[in-house]
């Protein structure tokens, strides 16, 4: 098969699709790659690291789509990227398609099949190919909110694991998954006084035995939010719904009872948010402020780190771009993690809650490919 790696165009997005290793991968298992010139600058991957790895540099995007089979990429789809995609090619990235129509649209409208990372599950109901991209947001968000607290940027002044003699931040997670967990990993190595909401009983039961009392664990209701939001001085939302949008968890009115100068970091912007003062921002301008409250809603959070970002989405997803590049659509079929990921066929949705998400028919895979 032959497969194609454009550069990222998202703002400040400096991951690839492709690591040279990754190449090496597909081309030893006898496909053809095609780079575009530069698409590995963020990571430090030259041309010529491609070039060694077996893949061929082309000069352009356009030259990507238009000669590759599959498209593998990180980020969602641009919309300059939507119109070079094609009926019977695959993409394969994260998608987010939930809280995002207009990609939804110029997806089913290109008539591509369009395979989702973060939607691919596996034998143990995780969700392997979003894992990855979760342990580094999780751990990027403490440190993201330690810089959101610094006075120079409108926050309360606080330093996270406090000194001596000198109360450290308190920080609560809302969500106690993949990025909630290793949040609050960072955190409490930190010094902080943490926090973790969940509305599972065995979770909170793993959680507490894992951190063998350094984290304080809470079911979460609408009481407990509110109590623990009120007062924090950091809230970490790190709650997931697989494909749909996540649902908003402190309302607007709420912040007024907040602490001044507290921080909210919401990892779950690419579904949309679960704050419902959130909305997307950059690496260029990651924070603004609601009611006094500093506001951190980074997109691609771990593109701030793309060379370990890269290098652990890679290994997530090579066995899955192997098998669908040796298989081809067929692929898909066979494979029921790989059935789960995929969220557009031929102008269709085929995966249930983002087409409730964005109220749109949903066609099973059964009935989209018949």
């Amino acid at each position: 098969m032959k497969v194609g790696v454009p550069k990222e165009i998202k703002t400040h997005e400096y991951r690839v699709g492709l690591t040279p290793g990754a190449v090496r991968e597909y081309v030893a298992a006898g496909h053809s790659v095609l780079v575009e010139t530069n698409a590995g600058g963020g990571i430090g991957a030259s041309d010529d690291n491609y070039r060694n790895a077996g893949a061929s540099i082309v000069g352009s995007a356009r030259e990507v789509f238009a000669s590759s089979e599959m498209i593998v990429k990180v980020k969602e789809p641009q919309p300059s990227e939507w119109t070079e995609l094609r009926e019977e090619q695959i993409l394969f990235t994260y998608l987010h398609l939930a809280p995002d129509p207009e990609q939804a649209k110029g997806l089913l409208e290109s008539g591509c099949t369009a395979i989702a990372y973060e939607t691919v599950t596996d034998a143990h109901g995780g969700l392997p190919l979003l894992a990855p991209m979760s342990e580094v947001a999780g751990r990027l968000a403490v440190e993201a909110a330690g810089r959101a607290l610094t006075r120079y940027t409108g926050g309360r002044g606080l330093l996270i694991g406090g000194v001596p003699g000198v109360q450290p931040a308190r920080i609560v997670v809302i969500g106690g998954g993949v990025v909630g967990t290793h949040a609050a990993r960072i955190a409490a190595g930190l010094g902080a006084e943490v926090t973790i909401l969940d509305r599972s009983i065995p979770r909170l039961r793993e959680l507490d035995e894992l951190f063998e009392g350094r984290v304080r664990t809470r079911f979460s209701t609408i009481d407990a939010v509110e109590e623990e939001v009120f007062a924090a001085d950091v809230v970490i939302g790190a709650v997931l719904v697989p494909g749909a949008s996540a649902p908003k968890l402190v309302s607007r009115s709420m912040l007024a009872s907040m602490r001044k100068g507290s921080v909210i970091v919401d990892v779950a912007i690419d579904q949309g948010g679960c704050f419902e003062t959130s909305r997307p921002t950059t690496h260029a301008d990651p924070t603004y402020e609601v009611d006094g409250v500093i506001h951190y809603c980074v997109a691609n959070m771990p593109g701030a780190v793309p060379l370990t970002s890269s290098q652990a989405l890679n290994n997530a997803t090579l066995p899955f771009g192997l098998a669908l590049a040796n298989k081809g659509f067929a692929a898909v079929l066979e494979n029921p993690h790989l059935r789960a990921g995929l969220n557009i066929y031929r102008g269709r949705l085929t995966y249930k809650t983002v087409a409730e998400s964005l109220g749109l028919p949903f066609s099973p895979i059964e009935q989209a490919a018949a």
